[in-house]
């Protein structure tokens, strides 16, 4: 059963990453609570176009904007265009990133930069350039999407874990910043998540997985969307600061 957000109903949310996985989930969902979804893509126009008509379908209102979340200028700009042509942004989820499973001995430079660019400066400039319009907006909600890994650590994935364990330490200071102007920023955890990615997975290594899961199984990108719908709307209005964990109790 999904909760049913009213609150939502018109929230212009920006959805990072939102092509594809837990970010196409968070899209959906929010359509399907009536919400004006943005979502950033970086080339292709007829998927963009697809994803805005599909998420209209499901009963939201969809724009699509063309920008990277490394790129700053293109960022800003298209951001700047949107909030002050169309509407205040008052919900926003940190979702794009990458990951690069390579030991650290092996890990390069050039690799270190591409992951923190994405996952926790792109986060961070997305955040400071929405900033303003923040103190515009009403009932402004940031989910930063995070990772157990961001918790825990795993081996050959360093740089992946200091990014996300980084977005932690950036949701917590943002929240004190700026929670006497009603904004609230929390983040959400998760553990392995039925995508792309684990789709590659042979069956051996989703039964090794399973096994350190307590509740046996992999979670699906709509659970986490859900919980994403619940921190955006009014319902979790005296949570901010707050790092949640979903990932079948693998942490415990």
């Amino acid at each position: 059963m999904i909760a049913k957000y009213t609150d939502l109903e018109g929230k212009v949310v920006l959805v990072t990453g939102g092509a594809r996985g837990i970010g196409k989930s968070i899209c959906l969902a929010l359509a399907s609570q009536g919400a004006h979804v943005v979502f950033n893509y970086r080339g292709d126009e007829a998927k963009a176009t697809a994803l805005a008509g599909e998420l209209e379908t499901v009963g939201g209102k969809a724009t699509g904007l063309k920008f990277d979340v490394t790129d700053y200028e293109a960022m800003t700009k298209a951001l700047d265009e949107f909030t002050k042509n169309v509407a205040p942004i008052s919900g926003l989820v940190n979702n794009a990133g990458i990951s690069k499973d390579t030991l650290l001995l092996r890990l390069k430079p050039d690799e270190i930069s591409s992951i923190i660019d994405t996952n926790l400066k792109g986060s961070m400039m997305v955040t400071q350039a929405l900033s303003r319009n923040f103190l515009r907006a009403e009932n402004v909600s940031i989910v930063h999407m995070s990772s157990i890994v961001g918790v825990m650590g795993n081996a050959s994935q360093a740089a992946y874990a200091a990014s996300k364990a980084g977005l932690i330490g950036f949701s917590k200071s943002i929240a004190k910043e700026l929670a006497s102007r009603n904004l609230r920023s929390n983040v959400i955890c998760p553990g392995f998540i039925q995508t792309d990615m684990t789709d590659a997975l042979n069956e051996k290594a989703k039964e090794e997985y399973n096994k350190s899961i307590p509740l046996g199984r992999f979670g699906t990108t709509e659970e986490v969307a859900n919980l994403t719908c619940f921190l955006l709307s009014r319902a979790s209005g005296y949570m901010t600061g707050e790092v949640i964990k979903i990932d079948g109790g693998l942490y415990i």
